[in-house]
């Protein structure tokens, strides 16, 4: 039996993919638990769940857009919060006695930590913002990236001649896509595809609701974009208006958001997303990278409004795979949204493309081939300090 403890951000897109990994893990006879805010994990991991925790932290709103929110998520939550939570992430790894910790991407601390501690540690990338090198082609907010990373290591009081990029581990990197959706990526990362599994306290929703005759669409745009989202769900709403002879659409938005809706649109603020999924064309998303593998996963097209983060690079890998279009999330008006809509449902291409990334993503094995891969981690000896990828 081995253990394996997963540092994890507050984020139900962070975490979700942990919860089948670990249902995996379990499976297989080992021991996980978690560290990380108890507050906002726990609703998500359940009362039996062993959660370490590392308190809250107020973090400020991340509102901005293009490069501005990638400074914005690292200067206002990533590093932050590192620098808050890293005291208890070490006491989570000498309190668990993990054989390897497994460290979400945007959680450097849980890096530092088993680095700090000679334990072997796995790297989890749930987003696609640091896959690879994609700031690589704008030279001053790449720097300006490794000039942050350098921060928290120095910060930690870390050696200096031991500093590496946190945002990857030398012994396994971990990506929860392929590249049928995301294109070329470096060969030491291990594409898996989504991890998915059964999820803690599901709300109910009316299944019966759902006309067999009608094509059914939903439509998300993420929890973290409630600030800015409005505008957007009612433009959708209005360019679904008219097609009720058509289709159902679900929105997961609270129901003032689209007040008295047509019969045919529905406002649900949280829906079973993998129990409902099978029964969709198609998903309007604002693309982040669990919506949009989740969609993919049962071979449903999207339309793809992208904000911020790693919303576009997953916009374009859709577009590039055919499995569905790109539009504008600040400028679709309802014409626009209703053109796109109604062009992916009508054009069975594009659902043809979903159903070839699912099947890569079948074939990269999800939670069996991420767990296989963490079990061979064991077999090894810790990396002796320093041997790590550098960024100098």
């Amino acid at each position: 039996m081995s253990r394996f403890l997963f540092v994890v951000p507050p984020l139900a897109g962070h975490v979700n993919p942990t919860i089948g990994l670990a249902a995996a893990l379990v499976e297989a006879g080992h021991e996980v638990s978690w560290c990380g805010p108890e507050l906002h994990l726990r609703p998500m991991l359940g009362p039996d769940a062993v959660v370490h925790p590392t308190g809250t932290r107020l973090h400020r709103p991340q509102s901005d857009h293009g490069l501005a929110a990638v400074r914005s998520v690292w200067d206002r939550f990533i590093v932050p919060f590192a620098r808050f939570s890293l005291p208890a992430v070490e006491k989570a790894i000498e309190a668990a006695g993990p054989d390897v910790v497994v460290v979400d991407q945007h959680s450097p601390a849980g890096a530092i930590a088993a680095h700090r501690l000679g334990v072997t540690w796995a790297t989890l990338a749930c987003s696609t913002m640091e896959l690879g090198e994609p700031l690589a082609d704008l030279p001053r907010v790449h720097e300006w990236l490794r000039g942050r990373l350098r921060h928290m290591w120095d910060k930690a009081g870390m050696p200096a001649e031991e500093y590496f990029d946190l945002r990857y581990s030398p012994h396994l990197v971990l990506a929860c896509t392929t590249r049928a959706l995301t294109g070329a990526l470096p060969e030491d990362i291990l594409g898996v595809g989504p991890i998915l599994a059964p999820r803690h306290g599901q709300p109910e929703f009316p299944f019966e609701w759902l006309d067999q005759d009608k094509q059914h669409v939903l439509v998300s745009v993420g929890t973290l974009a409630d600030d800015v989202s409005t505008r957007f769900l009612r433009e959708t709403a209005a360019a679904l208006a008219p097609l009720g002879d058509q289709l159902q659409a679900v929105f997961i938005a609270p129901p003032d958001t689209l007040p008295d809706p047509p019969p045919h649109l529905l406002a649900r603020t949280r829906v079973p997303m993998l129990a409902l999924l099978p029964h969709m064309d198609l998903v309007v998303s604002h693309g982040g990278l669990n919506t949009v593998c989740e969609s993919l996963a049962h071979g449903v097209p999207l339309v793809v409004a992208p904000i911020r983060h790693d919303q576009p690079i997953n916009a374009n890998g859709v577009v590039a795979a055919g499995a569905g279009l790109r539009v504008g999330f600040a400028r679709a008006d309802a014409g626009q949204l209703r053109a796109a809509i109604t062009h992916v449902l009508g054009d069975p291409g594009h659902r043809a493309a979903a159903a070839t990334v699912s099947a890569s993503f079948a074939e990269a094995g999800g939670a069996a081939a991420a767990a296989a891969a963490l079990l061979e981690l064991t077999t090894r000896s810790p990396a002796p300090a320093g041997l790590s990828r550098s960024t100098s």
